[in-house]
């Protein structure tokens, strides 16, 4: 719900139907079409029952993820899988490599946008790639995934950015800060955490952060926000965000349940200040968001389900108040396009309408 003039509170206050299975959260993975919305007008204040109804007006509008010309291609190569977006036009382009967080279901709408703003975009699959890989992934199977990005005719290898949320977010911060083959240009993280660092394979960083030993559990809701908490001081047990060389936007809400990002983001501050890189690294903490800070519009799930393996269903308390989580969203965004056409287009900021 919202009141006032807010031009696209349709999309981001969507809840779903009442009476709807718990825990549904609205997604969009056939990016290839539009999103369909049938919007209807009804006489009076209605909360239920408004599918019996005769509507006043209706009226259809679609929602593209996909500017014309964007080519979209799968990947399956050296045992690395994801979906390529190619922006149209000659190229070359800079490129992204784009990670979701911790789902098992590959997310590809942010790649699409992205290629539609003139960035090739690679929306990796790294969770559900974890059954098919026998040794486990480790963070080379990131260092092939962003050569093979790299290697592509359209891409200038030497422009490339790493994005990822939530754990996504990590794998971004370990190869940002470790990696001897991948050197971006620079770095957004969303929601995540410095603390656990990815030093073997992946399946042992998810052992680590799925023991659970400080979730809670409240309302039949867990609450994961302390399993970091609180910020060790033993470098040991944190990825050295000081050795990071390159520009970093870190995004965080500080209503995130599922993580304590606020507190990760402060301390990060402080590695990159002792290490003397405190000008490379750039916060947003927006008041009243929660942990899934998506692009603008993307409706507000408080809280939704979660695997927490193949066999385990929870639901997650992501944190977020719906307004203030929907302001986030859209000024992250429009700051985080600006964050790239800086430091991979050596341009000055896009001009605001």
């Amino acid at each position: 719900m919202y009141t006032g003039v807010e031009p696209m509170a349709l999309m981001w206050s969507l809840r779903p139907v009442p009476g709807s299975q718990t825990g549904l959260r609205l997604q969009r993975r056939d990016v290839l079409s539009p999103m369909i919305f049938h919007i209807s007008v009804y006489d009076g204040h209605i909360t239920q029952d408004f599918n019996q109804l005769t509507p006043l007006v209706i009226t259809i509008i679609e929602r593209w993820y996909m500017a014309p010309g964007v080519q979209c291609f799968d990947v399956h190569e050296k045992g690395v899988r994801g979906s390529l977006f190619i922006p149209p036009g000659p190229g070359p382009f800079p490129a992204i490599l784009d990670l979701w967080g911790g789902g098992r279901i590959l997310m590809r709408y942010r790649a699409a946008l992205l290629a539609s703003h003139g960035f090739v975009a690679f929306s990796l699959d790294y969770v559900e790639n974890l059954k098919f890989s026998e040794k486990g992934i480790d963070i080379t199977y990131f260092e092939v995934a962003c050569q093979i990005m790299q290697d592509h005719p359209k891409v200038l290898r030497d422009r490339v950015a790493l994005w990822g949320i939530s754990v996504g977010g990590s794998v971004v911060l370990t190869m940002a800060a470790f990696s001897s083959v991948i050197k971006p240009r620079c770095c957004i993280c969303i929601s995540c955490s410095h603390v656990i660092p990815i030093r073997d394979t992946l399946s042992e960083f998810y052992a680590r952060m799925n023991r659970g030993y400080k979730a809670r559990v409240k309302d039949n809701q867990v609450i994961w926000r302390d399993v970091v908490l609180p910020i060790p001081t033993d470098l040991a047990e944190k990825v050295d965000v000081g050795r990071i060389k390159c520009p970093l936007l870190l995004v965080v809400g500080d209503d995130d349940q599922n993580l304590g990002a606020v507190e990760c983001a402060e301390d990060m501050e402080r590695m990159t200040e002792k290490a003397g890189n405190r000008h490379l690294f750039n916060i947003l903490i927006y008041p009243g968001a929660g942990h899934l800070i998506e692009p603008p519009y993307s409706p507000h799930h408080r809280a939704s389900n979660y695997m927490l393996s193949e066999e385990k269903k929870v639901i997650m308390l992501w944190g977020g108040q719906t307004r203030p989580h929907a302001y986030a969203q859209e000024d992250s965004w429009e700051k985080i396009l600006d964050f790239l056409q800086q430091h991979l287009c050596n341009a000055t900021p896009r001009a605001r309408l």
